[in-house]
């Protein structure tokens, strides 16, 4: 969420060099001459380690950041894919009817590679409730989230990352870390609430081990979109708000666990195993749905919001935005792709101003899974420095702000 302005150059004091998001205006965090920022960089970032993460995003990025994520490494690197392999698979109450297919040399292989490759489960026979034990480490995100803190903590000391940056935790809410895997609907009501249960474990272990005021929360909410994307094509609004209300439910069991003092956010999203996007919806009722019901659902301050875009301009993709019922949140658009031809951006963020009076801009989903794209996103050479070189080319105005995924 890197907040745009245009500048104008009347003095001739010598010529310092820029980085990429400077010459195209960006704001760095307390310059309030240029309109203060609100920045973000957001889930998947293709390293290894949260150091490396770390250095290579906050060296470049960190000035105009408010939360930084440790990049989802590890077995989060295929998003809910670790919850399969090191939570389900094995459960003593849950039977593996697949998992994904060895490699070419017959080596077992974890990670899918695609959704037909994806890992599936059942319920075994008499078990009326699947539960989970040891509370707040189960699931492995508090874990993570420790240790990446320290790192983080400790690369604020060396300055390397700003002070006031917060450290972000992205979670998949319980129909998102469930749903994929388990075909039989039947099974769905027999592994939520023991999900539901331990992400709520997980976040109160998080926050007392982790400063309120040094954290942010974002729920990601993909498996959710698409299933409330497919109610509203196939059987109309109402349908769609029922099913949104429900799968979005866990979180009234889970938001008393969050304090005020942390910063919570959502994630619409359209998808990515199989290369974004995985679906093309024809407009954004879906995500405006589920995002609205989210929100009452939550029951406490929500401090952010993120809806992909496709490459359209057309008014009927972001009408629905009109219908986005968020007082207190701001709203980031994933309109940074490359779905657009030459002069796309430009003309959708025109559409969407019709339809939304404040928004920031966001990448879709992440840095990708690729290792090679942080560097050409986050260096003059890249992608980062073409997109903004375009917002400053095409005058967008203002009041904009980026959010990096």
């Amino acid at each position: 969420m890197l907040r745009w302005s245009p500048l104008s150059r009347t003095d001739k004091a010598p010529i310092k060099e820029k980085t990429p998001a400077e010459e195209a205006g960006f704001s760095k965090i307390g310059d309030r001459s240029r309109g203060g920022p609100s920045p973000q960089c957001h889930r998947r970032i293709p390293l290894d380690t949260p150091e490396q993460v770390f250095r290579r995003v906050g060296a470049p990025l960190g000035p105009y950041l408010a939360y930084m994520p440790d990049g989802e490494v590890g077995d989060r690197r295929y998003w809910i894919d670790g919850i399969a392999y090191r939570v389900f698979n094995g459960h003593p109450e849950i039977e593996t009817l697949r998992r994904p297919a060895p490699d070419a040399n017959g080596v077992e292989n974890w990670r899918p590679l695609g959704m037909h490759d994806q890992f599936q489960f059942r319920v075994k026979p008499g078990v009326a409730q699947v539960r989970f034990g040891d509370p707040g480490w189960r699931l492995g995100y508090t874990k993570d989230a420790v240790g990446s803190h320290f790192v983080f903590r400790q690369l604020q000391k060396e300055g390397v990352i700003p002070p006031g940056v917060r450290f972000q935790v992205c979670l998949p809410l319980t129909f998102s870390a469930i749903g994929l895997y388990f075909p039989d609907p039947a099974d769905h009501a027999k592994v939520a609430p023991g999900v539901t249960a331990a992400f709520r474990a997980e976040v109160a272990k998080m926050v007392e081990l982790i400063t309120p005021q040094e954290l942010a929360i974002q729920w990601d909410l993909a498996v959710e979109n698409r299933l409330v994307d497919t109610a509203l094509a196939r059987e109309g609004g109402p349908a769609a708000e029922t099913l949104a209300a429900r799968l979005v439910a866990p979180v009234a069991d889970i938001a008393p666990a969050i304090p005020q003092e942390v910063a919570l956010g959502y994630h619409g999203c359209f998808g990515t195993l199989s290369g974004w996007p995985s679906r093309q919806p024809t407009d954004l009722g879906g995500t405006v749905t589920l995002l609205n019901e989210a929100i009452a659902a939550t029951g406490r301050r929500v401090d952010f919001l993120h809806l992909p875009t496709l490459g359209t301009a057309d008014d009927a993709f972001f009408a629905p935005l009109e219908r986005l019922r968020a007082p207190d949140a701001k709203v980031y658009l994933g309109a940074i792709h490359h779905m657009h031809d030459a002069d796309g951006l430009r003309r959708q963020l025109q559409t969407v101003r019709r339809h939304l009076a404040e928004f920031g801009l966001a990448a879709p989903c992440g840095f990708g899974r690729a290792p090679e794209r942080p560097g050409r996103l986050l260096t003059a050479e890249g992608s980062a420095r073409r997109y903004t070189a375009n917002l400053t080319r095409q005058r967008l105005g203002p009041q904009k702000h980026i959010f990096l995924l």
